[in-house]
């Protein structure tokens, strides 16, 4: 066996180990980096908190740039591991993926967009692929059949109110914060999102800058149709029928999109040749 043919080989076994989730070696991979990326969002949202990044400046700076240089290693070893770059590139995960450590670079140029990092949430929709639950993101308008017997759907929901919460929440401390002590961190301004967007409203944080009151309105409005989408769901489980989606994680090789049924030998979206699967 030559060289080339032993570095295509270690090239197959490691990308399987980013990419797929079957292997226990792929699962750990993903688990590390999802605890990974709740740390570092973790780290921004203490940091936005006056009274501890007074105190813990350096080290909330040193565990920032950490992650951040992990994540540039891991977004760089993806692009290098599929054939075609630019599919993964401009793919959802892909474009995720580059957004979670774009603002720390561009906060070396511009300042305040580093509390943006907190977009890195939206990485943990990675959780789909890890506890195997694709065919409910492929059906998101049905992310709930039943309250009696998908009680897993009901804590996904929950999980995307929590991250829009989150992301809401951030872009109004950026917005309001320079000019409304009311915003006075991330956590605030996330409780604020939560008591908007549920529309109860309580009144104690109000918007005063008109960007800021443009958002709350649409927040407002968006209340309304995410308190629907329950309702909606556990309708549409009385009419619809039961399906056995066959389609799995598994990813392909040349541009990494996921969605084949087990027994595929060829990606259904650019033809290139699945890689084999050892599930042991």
């Amino acid at each position: 066996m030559n060289l080339r043919q032993v570095l295509k080989e270690k090239r197959e076994e490691l990308f399987q180990i980013v990419f797929e989730t079957k292997t226990p070696a792929g699962k750990a991979f993903d688990v590390v980096l999802l605890i990974a990326i709740i740390l570092s969002i973790l780290v921004v949202m203490l940091e936005s908190m006056s009274w501890l990044e007074n105190e813990y400046s350096s080290t909330f700076y040193t565990l920032e740039w950490g992650f951040t240089i992990l994540f540039t290693i891991e977004y760089g070893l993806r692009l290098w591991l599929v054939k075609d770059t630019k599919a993964y590139a401009t793919s959802f995960f892909g474009i995720i993926d580059l957004l979670a450590i774009l603002p720390s670079y561009l906060a070396l140029v511009l300042g305040g967009v580093e509390s943006l990092i907190v977009v890195r949430s939206l990485r943990l929709l990675r959780i789909f692929r890890i506890f195997k639950l694709a065919e409910y993101w492929k059906q998101g308008q049905f992310i709930l059949r039943a309250l009696r017997s998908s009680q897993e759907k009901l804590l996904i929901f929950i999980l995307f109110v929590f991250l829009l919460e989150i992301i809401l929440g951030t872009f109004m401390y950026a917005v309001e914060s320079p000019y409304n002590p009311q915003f006075s961190s991330i956590p605030v301004s996330i409780y604020w999102s939560i008591v908007t967007l549920t529309t109860v409203g309580y009144g104690d944080i109000v918007p005063v800058t008109t960007l800021g009151k443009t958002v709350a309105s649409a927040i407002m409005l968006l209340g309304y149709a995410i308190i629907a989408v329950p309702t909606g769901i556990v309708a549409s489980e009385f009419v619809a029928t039961n399906r056995d989606d066959s389609v799995n994680t598994r990813a392909c090789p040349n541009c990494s999109r996921e969605g084949h049924v087990p027994e595929a030998d060829f990606c259904k979206f650019c033809g290139a040749e699945l890689l084999p699967l050892d599930e042991d």
